[in-house]
């Protein structure tokens, strides 16, 4: 067998560096051999229908840079715009926050470890319940007890209220964590032992409501104005939960919006291509790995994600402008 003449580390760099344009033969257009015959562009295409860049590859880039026992986990989905994709597996029709409408794109589902500065990626999964059976539910199952046997215990978890079904809680519980999220206003909750009622119809406190939701138990329940004027209820296991933490708390877990925007503007995440599931996986769990990069330059240095990637652009106009290569000769004035 031939010897693979690019890498994950040659694609994750190429990532950072080329502003967006993320197909195999801009990879091999400026690839440092490039002028001597280097690789073209059909080794980036088998590079990524070859590796196995997943949580696990994520993970063991990320494991040295988190704490274990303290911050928080936040697990938040988010789609990636594919608007004009025809025959491009993984694609379907998702929610997008960002267009605040369904939209044709590949949802990626993210859990992120923050401690209200630091945002790092230490897992994902791409929702493809056609083709692996697999609901969003059972994968926050599944993120969350590989947390758990990675060595986590956090302070929180938090998450929306899409992934605030029973089975979800009662796995954290299980796990002995705690929990913050936000419930429907029909969620069936017990606050004074005269049956259940929607949140809607209650009179909460300002400080908080301890109320038995139905099926699991008792939890602690916040009632908010939004910015929007809606109605939101939080919640959490958390019976001593005191509405500064809850501020606190929702205010880290902010942090996973960020995280999805940086790593849109800047990795090239949306840009790929490919039509086969397994190139597109590649080349989303590369751009995750790119992103974290990114970050822990950022922690380092201080150095933002766009001044960064700005750096590199920014000196190939420097270089360009010592010799511009279109110009008019001979000059007209």
């Amino acid at each position: 067998m031939n010897e693979a003449k690019v890498d994950a580390e040659d694609y994750i760099q190429f990532l950072i560096g080329s502003l967006g344009q993320a197909t195999a033969t801009e990879a091999a257009r400026t690839h440092p051999s490039a002028a001597e015959g280097g690789p073209a562009h059909d080794a980036y295409t088998r590079l990524l229908n070859r590796i196995e860049s997943d949580g696990e590859a994520l993970w063991g880039e990320v494991a040295n840079w988190v704490e274990l026992d303290s911050g928080i986990l936040v697990l938040d989905d988010s789609t990636l715009d594919k608007p004009y994709a025809k025959a491009m597996e993984l694609v379907g029709y998702h929610w997008s926050g960002k267009h605040k409408r369904v939209v044709k794109g590949i949802n990626l589902i993210s859990l992120l470890w923050t401690d209200g500065a630091a945002r790092l990626p230490c897992d994902l999964r791409i929702y493809d319940k056609a083709n692996d059976g697999l609901t969003k539910n059972d994968h926050f199952r599944d993120m969350l007890t590989a947390a758990a046997e990675r060595g986590f215990s956090p302070e929180m978890v938090a998450f929306d209220s899409w992934y605030s079904s029973l089975d979800n809680l009662k796995l954290l519980r299980d796990l002995g964590w705690r929990w913050l999220t936000r419930l429907k206003k029909n969620r069936l909750v017990d606050p004074d032992g005269a049956g259940n009622r929607q949140l809607q119809e209650l009179e909460l406190r300002a400080n908080g409501s301890k109320v038995h939701l139905k099926g699991y138990g008792w939890i602690m329940v916040f009632e908010l104005v939004a910015t929007n004027g809606d109605i939101e209820y939080w919640a959490t296991n958390d019976l001593s939960f005191t509405p500064k933490q809850r501020t606190d708390y929702a205010a880290a877990a902010w942090q996973v919006e960020v995280y999805h925007r940086g790593l849109k503007q800047h990795t090239g995440i949306e840009h790929s291509q490919h039509r086969k599931a397994i190139a597109q996986r590649n080349h989303i769990g590369l751009a995750v790995r790119a992103f974290v990069r990114l970050e822990i330059h950022r922690i380092r240095t201080g150095l933002s994600w766009f001044e960064a990637t700005a750096r590199i652009i920014r000196a190939a106009i420097t270089a360009y402008l010592k010799d511009p290569l279109y110009t008019l000769s001979p000059p007209t004035a």
